[in-house]
């Protein structure tokens, strides 16, 4: 059994870390880019103001995905370039950008999967109390509203949020990213809410106002448990390990999930947070829940679970000398098969691979290519695993691999080396590397030269 007829071979990227145009055409300002304006927040004061320079190369970049064969490509819209304010006046020419990047994707065979928000909140919005304030559920709305109305001729996937865990955990607690906050934990939960409440309402509105057909779903960080081995006692301490929540921080599945998919938070986080539980009004939950047609997964690696002799659930340490990429993650290619695998059994939905991929130590060599197999072997053994998770029964839609092309990878800056594609940042010049030509095999393979591998 190989990978579905009509699975979706894509890769992606988001608007910040790869737009560059900061402070052009009317765009407004967002958390992250007042967060690069202060020193020491991001790896070496790198900052987005340039970027790829993807808002004047789309052209460029939409044929590069051509040649590499991508099927679909997932992109995110900026917030306040179309809305420099967050709501009101319409910037109509940064509305006219994502037109002509749409319009390109499509010439070049390319789908558009659009994802309402990856992270650049407007910062005059930030001022009027950001996530905090209830009325950022309708603020998100309506621009949803203004996104889908000018793009659902053509675009008919979408994603409404990307890894609240981290938009709220590392923005809101830890300070790691924008905007900068280490909140009580009760005003983390208050965002949180806040931001559930948002995606509901841009699900309705979606449904309300699309001119075509919609896929929705939306993309969590995976947060994924692995059993030691294939005995029944280990899969189940796995995936009650997965479905648990144990500390007072948003690194879980369920408080972001239970909501959207059951319309109720889990049982277990109430009981933990129950001091600091937000405010849930009457229709709160009722709007968090929206019909979904896909469950998008962010997976990078997972954790491995055992039990101890008197049956408690612990992770153990790692082995010395582990295999880790350049974000020092551990390379756990079964996270690609167990993470599916327990999300399809909990959500009975379909899954999406939002992305998956690696940091890598990526240069030009001297016969003038990139040649990175670490990042054809890491992805080569995760898909591996999708595919098994897929043989063994979980239906799946599509994978997107992170990243399209190197790009600002928020506080680390221009450290680290996610993409496919070479960026050379201070002439901008694009470079395929091998893994790019390696995708391209297997998209045209539909993965099976991964199957059939000896």
């Amino acid at each position: 059994m190989g990978f579905p007829k009509n699975f979706v071979w894509g890769a992606v990227a988001a608007s910040y870390q790869i737009e560059g145009g900061a402070y052009e055409d009317g765009k407004g300002l967002s958390v992250w880019d007042m967060m690069c304006r202060q020193p020491g927040k991001i790896w070496s004061d790198n900052t987005g103001e340039i970027a790829c320079d993807h808002y004047h190369r789309y052209e460029e970049d939409t044929g590069l995905m051509a040649e590499i064969g991508l099927k679909a490509y997932r992109l995110s819209i900026s917030w306040p370039r179309v809305l420099p304010d967050g709501t009101g006046k319409v910037n109509e020419k940064g509305l006219e950008f994502y037109d002509r990047l749409i319009d390109s994707l499509l010439r070049n065979g390319v789908d558009p999967w659009v994802t309402l928000f990856h992270w650049d909140f407007p910062y005059a919005l930030y001022c009027k109390g950001g996530w905090l304030n209830r009325d950022s559920a309708d603020w998100f709305a309506e621009y949803t509203q203004l996104i889908v109305e000018r793009l659902s001729d053509r675009v008919s996937h979408w994603i409404t949020q990307n890894e609240p865990q981290c938009f709220i955990g590392l923005g809101h607690q830890t300070g790691y990213h924008a905007p900068g906050l280490k909140l009580g934990f009760a005003d983390v939960l208050l965002a949180a809410h806040h931001s559930l409440l948002a995606h509901g309402k841009a699900v309705q509105v979606i449904r309300a106002y699309a001119r075509t057909n919609s896929i929705i779903g939306t993309a969590p960080m995976g947060m994924v448990k692995m059993p030691l081995d294939d005995t029944p006692e280990a899969i189940e301490a796995a995936r009650k390990c997965m479905f648990s929540i144990t500390a007072s921080d948003c690194l879980n599945n369920t408080w972001f999930a239970d909501p959207v998919i059951f319309g109720r938070y889990p049982e277990d986080g109430i009981k933990l947070f129950q001091k600091d539980m937000p405010k849930i009004i009457d229709g709160d939950m009722e709007t968090i829940c929206q019909p979904l047609d896909f469950y998008g997964v962010n997976i990078y690696h997972g954790k491995f679970i055992s039990k101890t002799d008197r049956g408690d659930i612990i992770t153990p340490p790692a082995p010395p000398g582990p295999a880790l990429t350049t974000m020092e993650w551990e390379l756990t290619p079964e996270a690609l098969y167990w993470g599916p695998r327990f999300l399809y059994e909990r959500y009975k939905l379909p899954i999406v691979i939002t992305e998956n991929g690696m940091g890598n130590c990526d240069w030009i060599h001297a016969d003038g290519r990139i040649h990175d197999p670490q990042r054809i072997d890491f992805v080569t053994e995760y898909l591996t695993e999708f595919h098994r998770a897929i043989t063994d029964g979980v239906k799946a839609n599509g994978y997107f691999l992170w990243s399209v092309m190197d790009n600002f990878e928020w506080a680390m800056g221009y450290k680290q080396r996610f993409g496919i594609v070479y960026v050379d940042y201070t002439t901008g010049k694009r470079t395929l590397k091998d893994s790019a030509y390696w995708y391209k095999t297997v998209i045209e393979s539909n993965g099976d030269i991964l199957i059939n591998r000896e």
